[in-house]
């Protein structure tokens, strides 16, 4: 009996998803495309609301502090409900704000107001922010924990497939539908003419958020439908009572942790101002329409898309934070040679900034969380809060753009990447980490 007890126990271990966990991994696998797609879709807008409103890039890139703000906004609380709940209930509460979220874009494209197109982006990435505070540590409890990282890798490789998806509908829906009127002439128009205009470009913004609102509703459906097993869902009912500050406490004392969270911050940041402005990149270097801009971001995201499986594949072979460290390092450097060269070539690197970033994110959280245990859930609302670099640094880089132009502009991701490579050298000398990573 113990030799079968024995048996079964490693070949548990070895395995990379639990048997009664496939197909509740599946589907957090469409919900990482899901939100790929709701926050690449985000990306161009910063572009189109500065010409359908004729504001600056700083004044555009509102659209950025409201999504990811509302990441920061709402992590915690989503920790509050796997705490009290599970997973489960977390991942479906996500999923239904954000579904409303996405509907509000039809009340915004009538009312034609900046303000509401807000408050619409606003509770879709609030219900983003639940479903992923929930989703990623949902993913790493649903196999052994040696292996996490490279399975959350794993699972994130397709949010990369949402990210492009979400780019094209972009491109394909909202980009040329922008009348090429130009600020001045705008300024000219007579108040009916332009508000005519408004209304078609908004229209077409709306368009692609309405549909992915009801896949997000389906999504929805068949994971409340979906029986998972108490035990892998971590469902804190069992758990007497939750003591925050003292888990607040744990949490800040774990250097592995506290850094991983500064890191996370600034790693998205890069990430933010990478994609937001490669449009202005390219208009300004080497010309040409949204629509031809937009097509060097598709291209972006396409490598993005093959370097994350790529990259889950290397870290069978090679340590995940010696991985972050020297992509880290390389994307500094194709962020300074951006600055420096601001010609094709300067496009191209940017482009190419994305195979950098294609395995940081799932990286540094499982890093981080490795070994924190029921503390898991609130680690977890840390790490996505960290989000909020995605709402702050684009804000600086767009203040960058209006004084200095886009080329000069990646200086602030190239500053970015170098924390998350300190990061990364910091994690090789960490013995707590050396198992996860």
């Amino acid at each position: 009996m113990q030799e079968n007890k024995t048996g079964a126990l490693t070949s548990q271990t070895n395995q990379f998803v639990y048997p009664s966990m496939r197909s509740a991994f599946i589907l957090l696998t469409i919900c990482f495309a899901a939100w790929g797609v709701a926050a690449n879709m985000t990306d161009p807008l910063v572009k189109v609301f500065s010409k359908i409103f004729t504001m600056s890039s700083l004044q555009a890139a509102l659209v950025q502090f409201s999504y990811y703000g509302a990441y920061f906004c709402l992590a915690l609380p989503a920790a509050f409900i796997n705490s009290r709940f599970s997973y489960k209930v977390g991942v479906l509460t996500g999923l239904g704000m954000a579904t409303v979220g996405a509907f509000a874009f039809y009340p915004a494209s009538l009312s034609m107001t900046y303000g509401f197109f807000l408050a619409a982006l606003f509770i879709l990435a609030a219900g983003l922010s639940i479903l992923e505070t929930s989703a990623n540590p949902f993913i790493i409890a649903m196999g052994p924990e040696h292996n996490a990282t490279r399975r959350l890798n794993f699972a994130q490789a397709f949010n990369p497939l949402g990210t492009n998806l979400g780019v094209f509908l972009a491109a394909t829906l909202i980009l040329p539908k922008l009348n090429s009127a130009t600020a001045a002439q705008r300024a000219a128009m007579a108040p009916e003419a332009l508000r005519s205009i408004q209304a078609a470009e908004l229209n077409a913004v709306m368009v692609p958020y309405v549909g992915m609102a009801f896949m997000l509703l389906a999504i929805w459906v068949l994971i409340a439908c979906l029986k998972v097993p108490v035990s892998q869902d971590s469902k804190a009912l069992d758990i007497p009572q939750v003591n925050f500050l003292s888990t607040a406490k744990r949490l800040f004392a774990n250097a592995l942790y506290r850094w991983g969270v500064l890191a996370q911050f600034f790693n998205v940041a890069a990430q933010t101002c990478t994609w937001t402005f490669t449009i202005q990149y390219v208009q300004e270097t080497i010309g040409g329409n949204e629509a031809a801009a937009g097509n060097y971001l598709q291209y972006s995201l396409l490598v993005f898309l093959v370097s994350r499986f790529v990259m889950t594949w290397l870290m069978g072979f090679i340590r995940p934070t010696v991985l972050l460290s020297a992509l880290a390092l390389l994307g500094n450097v194709l962020c300074v040679y951006a600055v420096l060269n601001p010609n094709l070539s300067g496009v191209w690197a940017v482009v190419m900034i994305s195979a950098c970033l294609s395995l940081m994110f799932p990286t540094i959280y499982g890093v981080a969380l490795f070994g924190l245990g029921e503390d898991t859930k609130f680690g977890a609302a840390g790490l996505v809060m960290a989000i909020l670099g995605g709402a702050l640094m684009p804000l600086v880089q767009g203040l960058l753009i209006d004084k200095f132009g886009a080329a000069f502009s990646y200086i602030t991701p190239a500053l970015c990447f170098l924390v998350v490579a300190g990061y990364g050298f910091f994690t090789l000398k960490a013995v707590h980490g050396r198992p996860a990573a």
